[in-house]
């Protein structure tokens, strides 16, 4: 099985473009019920390695199946195969990106509107920080991103792409600089707004904010801002 490389596996990928369409992801971290109300009609579904075996039992068919899949068993990896359209397997020691990554570049060549990630997050941090900054990749894609699990969202604003959110179940928006320094932060719709601000990395200064309105919208001037809905265990 080959080594799996993201610039010279990937010309075999099938390319499509698509007119409103997004991509949601299912990944290997923690899943349940909550993921499968991000499904929308038309969706291009891709799972990476047990995130396309938990939609595979749940019924749906795939876009694309991808990953080393060596978290599943032989006939879960079939049933699989047999129900995407198209099926990437890499080895699970010979290759240069996580699971994740790989189907998040797969998605990116598709040209989608957008993308939703679930499953991104779990008990491994170092997995779950190198997920986040695949939003990174997305902005500066100009394709919009969202990492989603069942007590957060996480989404990235950059200069001339602010990031526009809805109150939902959510009790908390917190800003985090992905960038040393953040410059011409601006709320609307917030508890404690901002205006023309300067965010630094390792200030607390913009967590746990409120949205007040039913719609927010964090604007920034240059810099790489992780927008963070979140809420408590217990909510």
């Amino acid at each position: 099985m080959p080594t799996f490389n993201i610039i010279d596996y990937g010309r075999n990928w099938t390319n499509m473009t698509t007119t409103g369409a997004r991509a949601i992801i299912f990944t290997g971290g923690r899943l349940d019920d909550w993921a499968l109300k991000y499904i929308q009609p038309g969706d291009l579904l891709i799972g990476a390695d047990n995130g396309a075996a938990y939609l595979t039992e749940r019924g749906y068919s795939l876009y694309a199946a991808l990953g080393d899949f060596d978290s599943v068993t032989d006939s879960m990896k079939e049933s699989i195969r047999a129900n995407s359209g198209q099926f990437i397997e890499c080895d699970p020691v010979m290759k240069d990106a996580s699971d994740t990554q790989m189907a998040f570049e797969f998605a990116l060549r598709q040209n989608p509107a957008a993308i939703v990630i679930c499953g991104a997050l779990g008990s491994r941090f170092d997995h779950s920080l190198s997920n986040v900054q695949l939003l990174v990749k997305a902005l500066d894609r100009r394709i919009d991103c969202m990492i989603a699990d069942e007590h957060n969202e996480i989404t990235i604003a950059g200069a001339n792409r602010p990031v526009q959110i809805t109150r939902k179940h959510f009790a908390y928006a917190s800003l985090l600089p992905l960038s040393s320094t953040v410059t011409g932060v601006t709320l609307e719709g917030f508890r404690y707004p901002l205006d023309n601000a300067t965010l630094t990395l390792g200030n607390s200064l913009s967590v746990s904010n409120e949205l007040i309105a039913d719609e927010g919208v964090v604007s920034v001037q240059t810099g790489k801002l992780l927008v963070i809905q979140s809420k408590d265990e217990c909510d």
